[in-house]
């Protein structure tokens, strides 16, 4: 019996002209995730991508668990093939998917052919193999509605495949389909769930995270790196750009008032974002932020920490709750690491009373009491590049 993965596209099947980059993306994406699981063959068909084993150590199970995670695939099945003949497809629907048969009391059966030239409808297809079923398996009765097992024909160029309710994917677009973009993460829970989601947009992502060592430790450091590596079976291999940040943070602390200090350290971020962005290719800047969460999250505070930077920002917690940030969070398996006791530099020298609703022109007023300039320059230069992922 031949087993093969089926993985159903999402968004890709809307693009016109441009479609076929979007898949050539998508099937190279695929390609990388698999590479250390052994040796498949991937390729498209019919708004199809099929992943099939290239020999007998290849490892279906994770291979499926992979590509789960790829985005631009919106289901996927496991599925077994055979010869375009309704009594092969029958004989394969009875063996391939006896376990969830005779685990069940009702089931339908749905047919899709693409195949216009084999000699029975969807309908009639779906018709046959769901009598031949009821009669092999007694114990079971059909329903059309709400089926406990929903049995998947399909009549394809190549094959006909069998399988049982496809699996969610990830959905979205291929990474690198859509651009690049600098991402700053840091230690909390909302930095990494925030790439996750422009990454599910299609974009390539160059994280950023600032480290003010000796305030913040090594072992925060080690919190960001694993939270990288936590993204990158959806987002795949990165670059994440360490930032010292250490000298800034001394600078703002002992040259502006105390309440603008948050202020400050976020238009420091952006432009040295801003900096890397450039030399990187990527053509926005990715937050976390969320509006009120905390004082630095205001409309004006936002306004202000803009002002600095010309490149669009990205923001997709803006509107979300908390709530389902850390559900968002535990999905993706980035929140048990998110919640580990260790600082990170926003939490270096925090105001008591933070400034909330500021005046572009007073917070640029303030911070002028530094060399900007020489400051960025210094802390883009020492940046550290450590490669996460495959």
């Amino acid at each position: 019996m031949k087993e093969i993965i089926l993985c159903k596209l999402g968004e890709i099947v809307l693009k016109g002209l441009n479609r076929k980059s979007f898949e050539q993306k998508l099937l190279s994406n695929l390609r990388h995730s698999l590479y250390s699981l052994g040796n498949y063959r991937v390729w498209c068909s019919q708004s199809t991508v099929y992943i099939e084993p290239g020999d007998d150590e290849a490892d279906m199970d994770a291979a499926f668990e992979a590509a789960k995670k790829v985005f631009g695939v919106i289901k996927l099945s496991r599925a077994a093939a055979c010869e375009k003949d309704k009594d092969a497809i029958t004989e394969l629907a009875k063996s391939y998917l006896r376990d969830e048969l005779m685990r069940v009391k009702t089931f339908k059966v749905e047919t899709k052919r693409s195949d216009k030239r084999f000699p029975l409808t969807s309908i009639e297809l779906s018709q046959y193999v769901g009598g031949e079923l009821a009669e092999a398996f007694p114990h079971l009765r059909a329903e059309m509605h709400e089926p406990e097992l929903v049995i998947h024909l399909e009549v394809r160029d190549v094959a006909a495949y069998v399988h049982a309710s496809p699996e969610s994917g990830a959905g979205g677009m291929p990474v690198g389909s859509n651009g690049v973009a600098v991402s700053l993460l840091s230690g909390g829970i909302d930095s990494p769930v925030s790439s996750f989601m422009i990454a599910k947009r299609g974009v390539r992502l160059v994280p950023v995270h600032f480290f003010s060592f000796p305030y913040t430790s090594e072992a925060a450091k080690e919190k960001v790196i694993e939270l990288a590596r936590l993204l990158t079976p959806y987002c795949g291999k990165m670059p994440l750009l360490v930032v010292p940040f250490t000298h800034i943070q001394e600078e703002i602390r002992d040259k502006c008032p105390e309440e603008y200090f948050t202020l400050i350290m976020r238009r420091f971020m952006m432009r040295i974002a801003e900096r890397i962005a450039e030399a990187q290719g990527a053509k926005a800047i990715v937050t976390g932020e969320n509006l009120g969460q905390v004082a630095s999250q205001t409309m004006e505070a936002m306004a202000s920490t803009q002002a600095v930077i010309s490149l669009p920002v990205l923001q997709p917690l803006i509107g979300m709750d908390k709530e389902e940030i850390v559900r968002l969070a535990r999905r993706i398996g980035t929140f048990e690491t998110s919640i580990l006791p260790y600082e990170d530099c926003c939490t270096v020298f925090t105001p008591r009373h933070p400034k909330t609703h500021p005046k572009v022109e007073e917070v640029a007023r303030v911070e002028s009491a530094m060399d900007i300039d020489a400051l960025v320059d210094e802390a883009v230069a020492g940046v550290e590049r450590i490669m996460v992922g495959r």
